[in-house]
């Protein structure tokens, strides 16, 4: 933080001491992406002008005060982006290629050779067509996914999506797909969104992978789903409830792969989002346009 101290007076503060520390201040940089505790401080906040996320998710810091009045609210889009679509990459191979076996056999010392399957020629829909499921969307693709999307609005001939079917229509596509990527934001039409009708729309053979929010998954859906067989397999790095409780039967299923909420997070990652803050702080004190300013009613960063 030191480049950004060369720019700004700057305060450090836990949450619960938002309330003195927003006092005269212009800008926030909520570290944590959510800012526990900002709402309750929030008419502390007497001349905040810029709300930065260091995070790509911003629905946590959507409460009314913030989401209705003149505070700009910007987001480290483009950090993450890369990373997080090599990890699900990562993901897809693990299954296809049955390497969690393959460690437990190394583990108890057996030899059992098995045909794996290929990733090539599969196909995958991934939800949410933001800049993190387009990055997705690209490796997949590089690897010989057919990939398609599913998105606020539909549409053909996308760049990197080829087809988009809208996500109030996705069950319709699910029973297509071998893989389904979540990489959406929590709005409240995604609350939920894979519950039992939705699991049991998709392939016995598909596998749903989750690096978005927890919410898009009533667990105890998911749960049921896997111990009907009604889908061969899941990895979550995200949960509603984090960290998963020791208790849930989850961690001892052999087709579940579970990860805490890392898929973004490679070296260099906390320097990249204060570059990205560094960088907007410059434009802030120059007085020209931020870059990633969020759409407070989309919940997302404009393009450009």
């Amino acid at each position: 933080m030191e480049a950004v101290e060369a720019l700004a007076r700057v305060r450090y503060t836990r949450a619960d001491g938002l309330w003195s520390a927003l006092n005269g201040a212009d800008v926030l940089f909520a570290w944590d992406g959510r800012a526990a505790g900002l709402e309750q401080a929030w008419d502390a906040a007497d001349d905040l002008r810029w709300v930065h996320a260091a995070g790509a998710s911003v629905e946590r810091l959507l409460f009314p005060g913030l989401r209705d009045g003149e505070v700009l609210l910007t987001n480290a889009r483009g950090v993450f982006d890369e990373p997080m679509a090599e990890y699900v990459l990562g993901l897809l191979l693990a299954f296809a290629k049955d390497l969690p076996a393959t460690l437990r056999m190394q583990q108890r010392r057996v030899v059992a050779h098995r045909e794996t399957e290929r990733l090539a020629g599969s196909r995958a829909l991934v939800v949410g067509t933001g800049p993190i499921g387009r990055a997705i969307a690209r490796k997949l693709g590089a690897a010989g996914v057919v990939v398609s999307g599913a998105g606020r609005v539909p549409r053909t001939a996308d760049p990197d999506f080829g087809d988009v079917v809208a996500t109030s229509a996705l069950r319709e596509a699910l029973p297509r797909q071998d893989w389904v990527v979540l990489a959406a934001a929590l709005t409240p039409e995604h609350e939920g969104l894979f519950d039992r009708a939705a699991l049991r729309a998709m392939r016995r053979t598909a596998r749903l992978v989750n690096v978005g929010r927890g919410g898009l998954v009533v667990q105890a859906d998911l749960v049921d789903a896997l111990d009907a067989g009604e889908i061969a397999g899941a990895a979550f790095d995200v949960f509603a409830d984090a960290p998963l409780s020791p208790t849930s039967p989850l961690w001892d299923m052999p087709n579940v792969l579970i990860s805490p909420h890392m898929s973004g997070d490679v070296v260099g990652w906390r320097e990249e989002l204060v570059r990205r803050f560094q960088d907007n702080l410059r434009r802030y004190r120059d007085g020209r346009p931020l870059q990633n300013v969020v759409d407070k009613r989309r919940g997302a960063a404009r393009r450009g």
